[in-house]
């Protein structure tokens, strides 16, 4: 009965997150704010059982895979940009935290020890990723800023948890003195080696597995062959975790099949979601179990109220004052320094999560004030979440951060589509043989042309003015698919073909039905007007000396178009003489042909809020 019983409590933890963390994705509301409130009431219905779960449940089992799930969908290439300002968050002001909170609980509550003031302030110390990154991408942070943050909480974790050991090893009557220093370095340094070591095994093994099934079961195995030797060594097991991440996710477009790549992305997505979001709803059950162990109210009340205020407290000043000292520093800190909106949003973006919870059970029963300091970490973890995580899209709006541009994500991946067409097409010239049919040639660069004119077409005219060939393609595919599907299906009733073809026909239409979706939910964050890309440096000589606007010799639109009374998709100017011709996805190709005839060598785009050019010659944007 025991088992059954416990069955359903998981089935209704499950069952409740994701109703909770679905309508937070709908509606637009921060999952973590409404997960830990849910968890809160849900704690108090008559039946829910109390819920205090040990602390390596999350360190050991949960810590490593959330950890590696953050770390190899993070640039190694921002991670290392930004190395400097995480390393200021994730190290320094985790030291700061540390020491600020503690001095503080210190003297604002006689009955907690200085040991068990520090242990408090390593425990409220570390951010969660999740929690602020959730409300910057919702809200349109610039994504520099939602990159140091990622970065921050991937590695505050490791700094926390030292300073952690560290205090509870002063509460236990052992001397401590100058070990901090070279504690904390033999951790992160083990760390580091580790991960180092570990991602250098994976990749050997994963070089020579092209089953996206033993991938994905190898990828799930990693958090912990990176984990459990870093701490055997004493080294810092969540830093070995980043480390592994960071690199294998890095080097997964040469070491992985495209099978094995996408397979692995759903997969930890979907573990992701699961436990990140469970973890914020057993924060919030677990608050009654914390209150009932809470004797001295006001005691309790005064330590949370210090512990919340100058948690948050510190984390501003630490950020304004280094932002205040790069901005009058030598030259290079003013090029780095950040903005003071920035600076403010960054400094107002320090939620606590899931790490803060399970640090604090780690606290040993002989600690003064204990029960007291669980619910100040709580009260921490919970305040920061409402407090900070409701504000931050105001703050945000208010200071008029400038959000990510999906406009100029598309110029851009234009761009980068057709230089990757150039080397696929130059490549194919280099290893055909006159054995090759030239029709198979033929169909590999139409194919090759083809996802170029559909990335360019996204820069295009909206579609209720006039459809694009790519999104003609889509509308009618999608539909014949659903034909095919559903004669498959026919097939599978009369019970006259075997279950595994079924099985693999339908798996056919069910890959290209999802190639088919990917496209339409990257065209679909596209904003429907463009504005002018910035310079790009080293911008060719003919883009520096070619107009920004020249006089069209015909407004009505293609000039070969409205002669031979075709139809065409995109607008395109010549620069040098106002000629207006079709783009490459039209049916006349005529803006090209003009440059093929007079070699003019600058055009730019004439369609509504567009204003990007293009040079022929050197095949660059500006």
């Amino acid at each position: 009965m025991c088992s059954v019983d416990a069955t359903l409590e998981i089935l209704g933890l499950v069952i409740t997150v994701a109703v909770v963390a679905g309508a937070s994705r709908r509606y637009g509301w921060p999952a973590p704010v409404l997960l830990v409130a849910a968890g809160v009431i849900a704690s108090y219905i008559p039946g829910v059982p109390r819920v205090e779960i040990d602390p390596d449940v999350i360190l050991v089992g949960l810590l490593p895979p959330l950890l590696y799930a953050a770390a190899i969908r993070t640039s190694l290439v921002d991670f290392r940009a930004n190395r400097q300002a995480i390393g200021l968050l994730s190290v320094g002001l985790v030291a700061f935290t540390t020491f600020t909170v503690g001095l503080a609980v210190w003297w604002a509550v006689p009955a907690v020890s200085l040991a068990a003031a520090f242990a408090l302030g390593a425990v409220v110390a570390p951010t969660d990723a999740v929690a602020a990154t959730a409300v910057a991408r919702r809200v349109g942070m610039p994504r520099r800023i939602v990159s140091i943050l990622e970065g921050e909480s991937l590695v505050n974790d490791a700094t926390a948890l030292v300073a952690l050991t560290t205090a509870i090893a002063a509460i236990n009557g052992k001397a401590i003195g100058g070990s901090v220093v070279p504690t904390f370095a033999i951790a992160a340094g083990g760390g580091v080696a580790v991960g180092l070591a570990a991602a250098f095994v994976l990749a050997i093994i994963r070089k020579h597995i092209r089953d996206p099934v033993l991938d994905t079961t190898l990828s799930f195995v990693a958090p912990y062959i990176a984990f459990l030797p870093a701490q055997l060594v004493h080294g810092s097991g969540a830093l070995a975790v980043v480390v592994t991440g960071l690199i294998l996710g890095h080097k997964s477009p040469v070491l992985q099949t495209a099978a094995s790549r996408i397979a692995e992305n759903t997969n930890w997505r979907t573990v992701q979601f699961l436990l990140e979001n469970a973890v914020f709803m057993l924060i919030g059950l677990q608050l009654r179990g914390i209150l009932d162990d809470v004797h001295g109210a006001s005691s309790a009340v005064r330590t949370c109220l210090v512990a919340l205020v100058v948690t948050i407290a510190a984390r501003v000043a630490w950020v304004l004052g280094a932002a205040g000292v790069y901005r009058i520093g030598t030259a290079h800190m003013r090029e780095v320094a950040w903005s003071w909106p920035a600076s403010a949003v960054v400094s107002w973006a320090g939620m606590r999560g899931v790490v803060t919870l399970a640090a604090v059970f780690l606290l040993p029963p002989e600690t003064p004030g204990r029960d007291a300091l669980r619910l100040a970490a709580f009260a921490v973890v919970a305040g920061s979440l409402l407090l900070q995580g409701m504000t931050l899209p105001w703050l945000i709006r208010r200071l008029g951060l400038p959000a990510p541009n999906f406009a100029e994500d598309a110029l851009q991946y234009a761009g980068l589509i057709t230089d990757a067409a150039r080397a696929g097409a130059a490549r194919l010239e280099e290893i055909r043989t006159d054995d090759d049919p030239p029709e198979v040639i033929e169909q590999l660069l139409a194919r090759t042309s083809k996802r170029t004119n559909v990335a360019w077409e996204r820069l295009g005219r909206p579609v209720d003015e006039l459809e694009p060939p790519s999104a003609a393609y889509r509308r009618l595919r999608m539909q014949m698919l659903q034909a095919e599907r559903e004669r498959i299906l026919q097939a599978r009733d009369t019970g006259l073909v075997d279950d595994e073809v079924l099985r693999t026909a339908l798996a056919a239409v069910d890959l290209e039905e999802s190639i088919l979706d990917r496209i339409d939910d990257a065209e679909a964050r596209v904003d429907e007007e463009l504005v002018a890309p910035p310079q790009q440096e080293g911008e060719c000589e003919h883009l520096r000396e070619a107009p920004r606007v020249a006089v069209a010799r015909t407004r009505e639109g293609c000039e070969e178009c409205l002669r031979d009374g075709t139809p065409w998709v995109h607008l395109r100017l010549c620069l040098a003489c106002g000629h207006v011709g079709c783009c490459d996805s039209s049916i006349g190709n005529h803006a090209a042909k003009h440059f093929a005839d007079l070699a003019h060598p600058v055009m730019r785009s004439i369609e509504p809020g567009e204003a990007w050019r293009w040079c022929y010659l050197d095949e660059r944007l500006g």
